[in-house]
């Protein structure tokens, strides 16, 4: 992969269906426009701080695998380890499954026979919708597509990328236009409206968790490190370039939704579905559809860009003798052909589950508490091994990474305090990985 094919991967990893989303049940939360612009601005910056201290680390180890190499290398097998399980059982997986099922969902809206009411299969208690059957067969074809090559599975990756930029730059360019020719908004910024004599700090940060992970997933590109050339200079270029443009189409976005729709239509948006909401307004009914083959396009090119990374984590842990034997192989395109499948199977049986969902929210804390591990990895292997060459170093060291990690405890802590039906399975999963890493061990 080269340059753009690696920034493209960044994107398309990162936008899926969340910022036409998350907005709304954040509004709830954050009761301002002020408040709910900070936060998506707030995180943009916080993205973009550990996506500076990743860059080190991915310039120095550029492997299959990634973060979980990082973490190997940091602390040692176990952690590594936990890291891949809880990638495999819900983080990566459960994403794919969400975001295929999110696509489905926005398919019946122009095709109104898709939807979970029409059942297709009923055996006893368990239920098989046509939305769950497009699902799967979304999961599988780019399962397969993956198969070939990484510059074909990248260039499939660019096409719907560069496409789902063009969407939200649409999205933010038809609020412009409206804006321009109706001389009125419903919404100016004020600094009054940024407060937290309303919402406490920790309240603030527990709402942060919908525009965290809209923003989430731009750490796949490390992944396919090894498959990126001269990724000691094209990775952390990848990384800042494609945190950065996400986060400023995510801003531009959100500051069209609050000109174009009173803050209480974004609020109680049906079905949490704000992008719809403010495509209706600009064109009407036709609007509803137009969004519908928004969201299509950019949940296909999510769950592919998912598809294309999650494979190369269980491929390095397979190669380590820390998943099943088979993953470690390639096809004869050099593609993992078996994590692949082991991975697309996995991810349709979490979509019949339909528990998927639930286990996304349980791995909120877990997914922050290995951010916070990987970017003190910084120190630890500076001290660690201070031989290991570093072709980029994190910017303003230490204060970049030393930021992320208070700035992400805060969160955890949050968490913890405001939302412990969530945080506590969530570090229940990652636990349980510790008894399959020892048997593991023992019959190696």
């Amino acid at each position: 992969m080269n340059l753009f094919d690696a920034i493209m991967l960044v994107m398309g990893s990162m936008i899926g269906s969340g910022i036409f989303i998350v907005s709304a049940s954040m509004s709830r939360e954050l009761l301002s426009p002020e408040m709910l612009l900070l936060a998506w601005v707030v995180t943009g910056l916080f993205t973009l701080l550990a996506a500076l201290s990743y860059a080190e680390l991915g310039a120095a180890m550029p492997k299959a695998g990634g973060q979980y190499v990082y973490l190997q290398a940091a602390y040692g097998k176990l952690f590594g380890f936990l890291y891949g399980w809880t990638l495999f059982t819900v983080i990566q997986t459960g994403t794919i499954a969400a975001v295929a099922v999110a696509f489905a969902k926005f398919t019946g809206v122009l095709f109104p026979q898709i939807s979970e009411q029409n059942v297709l299969l009923q055996i006893a208690g368990f239920k098989l919708s046509a939305v769950q059957v497009l699902a799967i067969l979304t999961i599988f074809l780019l399962t397969a597509s993956n198969f070939r090559e990484i510059k074909k599975a990248a260039l499939l990756q660019n096409i719907f990328t560069v496409s789902k930029v063009l969407a939200l730059l649409f999205l933010i360019g038809s609020g412009f236009y409206w804006l321009m020719g109706s001389n009125s908004s419903q919404w100016n910024f004020s600094w009054s409206g940024i407060s937290f004599s309303t919402i406490s700090p920790a309240l603030f940060a527990a709402a942060l968790v919908g525009s965290i992970f809209s923003s989430d997933a731009w750490n796949n590109i490390t992944f396919s490190a090894s498959e990126i050339n001269q990724p000691e200079k094209n990775l952390p270029k990848a990384l800042v370039i494609g945190t950065s443009g996400v986060t400023l189409l995510y801003v531009l976005a959100n500051i069209m939704y609050l000109k174009v729709l009173p803050f209480d239509m974004v609020q109680q948006a049906p079905s949490d579905r704000v992008g719809t909401v403010f495509m209706q307004t600009l064109f009407g009914e036709f609007g509803a559809v137009l969004m519908a083959v928004l969201i299509m396009i950019s949940t296909f090119g999510c769950i592919n860009g998912l598809t294309l990374s999650g494979a190369r984590v269980y491929y390095a842990m397979a190669m380590d003798g820390l998943f099943f034997k088979q993953a470690a192989k390639l096809n004869q395109n050099q593609s993992p052909q078996v994590a692949l499948l082991i991975q697309g199977i996995w991810a349709a049986l979490l979509t019949l589950s339909g528990s998927y969902g639930d286990l996304l929210d349980y791995v909120v804390f877990a997914v922050l508490l290995f951010y916070i591990l990987t970017v003190a990895a910084v120190f630890v292997l500076r001290k660690k091994q201070p031989q290991m060459q570093r072709p980029y170093k994190v910017l303003a060291y230490p204060i970049i990474p030393l930021l992320y990690i208070l700035f992400a405890a805060g969160i955890c802590i949050s968490l913890l305090i405001l939302k412990p039906e969530f945080s506590y399975p969530g570090l229940g999963i990652v636990l349980a990985g510790i008894p399959i890493y020892y048997w593991l061990q023992k019959k190696a």
